[in-house]
């Protein structure tokens, strides 16, 4: 079993243009991916990415997650 992140533009597409920290897409446990996302969130929304959606192997397990600060 894999854990994915798909990461997303401001209008939900698949970002084609990640930032050199998000070399890593790709983990044993959801643990591992959240603390990832975590990590380098900052990192992914200056580079352009605006939400992040995890999945389970083939299925969705939540998201999209917004990758903004609250207002």
């Amino acid at each position: 079993m894999a854990w994915t992140w798909i990461y997303q533009n401001e209008d939900g597409t698949p970002s084609q243009t990640l930032p050199p920290e998000a070399v890593l897409t790709s983990f044993p446990s959801q643990s591992d991916a959240e603390s990832y996302i975590g990590e380098i969130w900052q990192a992914l929304l200056a580079g352009g990415v605006t939400a992040v959606t995890l999945y389970e192997d083939d299925h969705e397990a939540y998201g999209p997650m917004s990758l903004k600060p609250a207002e």
